[in-house]
């Protein structure tokens, strides 16, 4: 076995070298620049529209706008919020934290771009449901078959063996051992015929779990993490400054922790903000195009909260959480170590414990249905409506089997196809950044033509 993992650790450096992070944060700088620092700007009104009524709902689709960020939320709310970051630190020290917080910030441009692509080059398929995402703004907008096949390949690859399922069924795995002494066989048992039951009545059976449980696991884990951070507030500045520092000079080894370089840091940090919110991956779009809506660029504005709420928020929480308490240092890893460290920050340990556990468990969940519907619309464009059976029966199947692999290897295997997965995405997004461009221009000078009118309509009643 550590053959095997020497092997794939090996792809993992060659696929997340310097040459993929330059082309996702350079892809998320890029756009930030040609859209006006959208992300700043536009953020008030992307979370105005995310909490108020689409009046555009009538559009196409499948589910409305809220249910299909939902949909992404659930993807991307997951292990990569508790596990993932536990794994950043550990690898990358506490700077990793501030290489994830950078990718997002950049990243957000990036999820625009892809919800408004989505929405624009969405197709229906022959049983009437929506379909869109990368595989098709590539083929439809830039002409590119052989990448949009590459994307839609490396997509089921994720679903299968990366984000999708070994991750989040192993996070389970673990977390219901550690807090409920639940045997393996009995936790693999459980999570497969739930994830069954919801998953046969596909995005409008998906979309309605997440809209009900995402709000609430976010919630619910985000307040937890403000009880520790509050308890010990003279704690923060320190941390916050450890965590800059850290992102830019070598982290000295101490405790548990081997030490750790810059470019480690940033590696880490990078990766691992990726795999939390999916920014540049193509997921979300997936999710997107299902959204009842007539405004592409409304729908990436909506989608672009996702990631500010997934890794500016939820990240953020759980990493100083795990630096302020110095478990960072310990021997632990992965859920246990997320675990421990919001035991030790609270006076009552088993209320750390169990926001940490109910949090992960839903979190990982959800993930797991949001990314069946990722694999199923790419294996519907590759092989039409026949493929959706045999895709759901090997996913369940995948599942199943996900409670007893590795942990080292399943988390380098899925930073292998999340980062395949990416680049064809982000040739797409370059490619098609003057459409993203021309779509946002034209929106907001529709809504700045409306404004005016509706100003000089009051001028002439009080005339």
């Amino acid at each position: 076995m550590s053959n095997v993992l020497e092997i794939f650790n090996k792809i993992d450096q060659v696929v997340w070298g310097p040459p993929l992070l330059i082309l996702l944060v350079g892809t998320g700088i890029y756009l930030t620049i040609r859209l006006g620092l959208l992300q700043i700007l536009k953020l008030p009104l992307a979370l105005k529209y995310l909490f108020a009524k689409d009046k555009d709902s009538q559009g196409e689709g499948d589910v409305s706008s809220f249910a299909a960020l939902c949909t992404a939320l659930s993807a991307t709310i997951g292990t990569g919020n508790i596990v993932g970051v536990a794994t950043a630190i550990k690898a990358g020290g506490p700077g990793a934290l501030f290489w994830m917080w950078i990718a997002a910030f950049f990243g957000m441009a990036t999820k625009y771009a892809e919800g408004v692509l989505a929405v624009k080059y969405r197709t229906v398929d022959e049983n009437g449901q929506m379909s869109g995402g990368p595989m098709y703004y590539i083929e439809k907008g830039l002409g590119n078959k052989v990448l949009a096949k590459m994307f839609a390949v490396f997509g089921i690859g994720v679903a299968f063996f990366g984000i999708g399922t070994f991750a989040q069924v192993n996070a389970i795995k673990d977390v219901a051992k550690d807090s409920f002494n639940m045997p393996i066989v009995a936790t693999a048992i459980i999570l497969t015929l739930l994830v069954t039951l919801v998953t046969v009545g596909g995005i409008k059976s998906i979309a309605g779990v997440a809209e009900r449980t995402v709000p609430f696991m976010a919630v619910f884990y985000i307040a937890g993490s403000i009880i520790i951070l509050a308890a010990n507030a003279s704690l923060i500045p320190q941390t916050i400054s450890l965590v800059i520092k850290s992102a830019f000079t070598p982290t000295a080894a101490g405790g548990g922790f081997l030490g750790a370089t810059v470019m480690m840091a940033v590696r880490s940090g990078v990766a691992r903000g990726v795999f939390s919110n999916e920014s540049g991956l193509g997921s979300a779009p997936i999710a997107a195009a299902a959204a009842k809506t007539k405004s592409c660029v409304r729908q990436g504005l909506i989608s672009m909260t996702g990631t500010f709420f997934d890794t500016i928020i939820v990240c953020t929480m759980t990493g100083l959480v795990l630096i302020l308490t110095g478990v960072w240092q310990s021997d632990l890893e992965g859920a246990v170590m997320t675990s421990t460290a919001f035991k030790s920050g609270l006076s009552i340990p088993m209320v750390g414990q169990t926001i940490v556990t109910i949090g992960l468990i839903f979190f990982a969940f959800t993930t797991i249905l949001g990314w069946n519907y990722y694999g199923e619309r790419c294996t519907e464009y590759l092989f039409g409506v026949k493929g959706i059976k045999p895709y759901k029966v090997i996913y369940i199947v995948l599942v199943a089997s996900g409670s007893f692999l590795k942990l080292d290897l399943i988390w380098v295997i899925a930073d292998i196809v999340n980062g395949l997965m990416a680049i064809p995405n982000l040739i797409g997004l370059i490619g098609l950044s003057g459409v993203v461009v021309a779509e946002t221009k034209a929106y907001f000078k529709q809504l700045e033509d409306k404004k005016n009118m509706q100003v000089n309509m009051k001028v002439d009643l009080n005339n």
